[in-house]
């Protein structure tokens, strides 16, 4: 018998679907445009490579993302099935459940905390308050923004969507102005402790880390796309081009501030827009609140999806609130204040997810193979060597190799894709499971 998120699945049909610069495209670009992506770009990075270098590596990384991307959304296209159903194929029908399934809605958690954190720092700073993670004001605004956009992630998630291409603009607008405040620094900006390959690897592994959950989810954006040309455009403009262009900004405005504001305590994003100083800064402060709502209620959303999908016996609500309290102590006491950290967590999780889809793709001659029985070893072995090799440098001992071995996230995918292949040709593939076509 099929698990009920495999057999009560429909896939979507064809009319349902739209081009590409229509869902795909803004919506990943909306994504890079979020601050956690590019708040901390700067740091690692600026003081060991060149700018120019570094913005090669923005534009390798975006290529690597879009590698990341396109398997799980050439599945989704062709068989009109999410994520949860299409992984079946990679990870069999009772592994399935964990992978990706539970692993997505955890790791979506994470990445709420994140968002709760930086809301609850615009806030903060909007009104001059220097409170931090564990101070009175920044616990109570941090449980109250997570718990009202966990409400609407699941209420009223229609209305945000209506309103999220318009707040996409903000970010952009932002970048573009901290950008042209501190441009005139940007010729003058120097390395300061050289290391180009680590300044290189860094920035690559930054963004594959962002991106890799993303990346595999890439299978729900395919099932809305009407074909293979949607996703490739998809996927070059909303991934390769928006981290060029998003990173890009950021980088070179963090840049220029080291010379001009040289006076900052750190050179994330955010200080360099609060070093603008006076009403622009606070205004600014104030519209990344209001662009902080859409990330926020869909990433609520897809936790509650994740969780009622794999857990139905819990109501959405449920899961959704719950999910999101953890996610507010989280935030509240400093957790997530590590991006770095948290993008190699999330590096190593899903990548060997994405290298184990794409050789379970091409050993099916680049079709869906179907659902497997019970627990498809070779997708589970993938990604435990994968996620292994991803969280090398959180190994006692290994810490030292952190400035070598990058960019982490992108071997996990190598080593998933290489042991999935490996096993697959050993006979560790699960048999398949014939699908009631519809």
């Amino acid at each position: 018998m099929l698990p009920s998120f495999v057999a009560k699945a429909v896939p979507n049909a064809l009319s349902n679907r739209a081009p590409w610069y229509k869902n795909t495209a803004p919506t990943y670009a909306g994504t890079f445009l979020w601050i956690a992506f590019y708040s901390a770009i700067g740091i690692g990075t600026l003081d060991r490579a060149p700018l120019g270098l570094l913005l090669l590596g923005l534009a390798v990384a975006g290529l690597i993302c879009y590698l990341f991307y396109y398997v799980p959304a050439m599945l989704g296209m062709k068989t009109g099935y999410p994520l949860y159903v299409v992984a079946t194929s990679t990870f069999g029908l009772k592994g399935g459940y964990a992978m990706p399934g539970l692993l997505m809605g955890v790791l979506q958690v994470g990445w709420f905390a994140v968002g709760t954190m930086f809301a609850t720092k615009f806030v903060l700073s909007a009104f001059g308050s220097q409170a931090g993670p564990g101070t009175m004001p920044f616990v109570v605004i941090g449980i109250a923004w997570a718990l009202g956009m966990g409400y609407v992630g699941v209420q009223g998630i229609k209305y945000v969507a209506r309103v999220a291409l318009l707040l996409n603009s903000i970010p952009l607008l932002m970048l573009i102005v901290v950008f042209a405040r501190t441009s005139g620094g940007i010729g003058q900006a120097e390395v300061t402790n050289p290391a180009p390959y680590v300044g290189f690897a860094l920035i690559i592994q930054m963004v594959v880390g962002f991106f890799a959950t993303a990346g595999a989810a890439g299978t729900d954006f395919g099932m809305s796309s009407r074909d293979g040309r949607d996703v490739r455009n998809g996927g070059l403009t909303g991934i390769a081009l928006a981290v060029l262009i998003a990173g890009g900004l950021a980088l070179t405005a963090v840049a220029g501030a080291k010379v001009m504001m040289p006076g900052l305590a750190s050179y994330t994003f955010e200080a360099v827009v609060g070093g603008v100083g006076g009403w622009l800064a606070s205004a600014m402060f104030l519209l990344f609140i209001i662009a902080s709502i859409p990330p926020s209620c869909f990433c609520a959303f897809i936790i509650g999806n994740c969780f009622s999908t794999m857990i139905p016996s819990v109501s959405r609500m449920t899961s959704t609130m719950v999910s999101v309290t953890v996610a507010a102590i989280l935030a509240v006491t400093g957790v997530t204040q590590n991006l770095i950290g948290i993008f190699t967590i999330v590096g190593a999780s899903f990548g060997p997810v994405c290298g184990a889809m794409t050789a379970d793709y091409l050993l099916s001659g680049g079709k869906w193979a179907g659902p497997r029985e019970g627990i498809n070893w070779a997708g589970y072995g993938a990604w435990a060597v994968g996620f292994t090799v991803g969280i090398l440098t959180f190994i006692p001992g290994m810490e030292g190799l952190s400035e070598t071995v990058q960019p982490l996230a992108v071997w996990s995918f190598v080593a998933g894709f290489i042991v999935y292949l490996a096993l697959a040709k050993l006979g560790l593939e699960s048999k398949t499971v014939p699908m009631e076509s519809k």
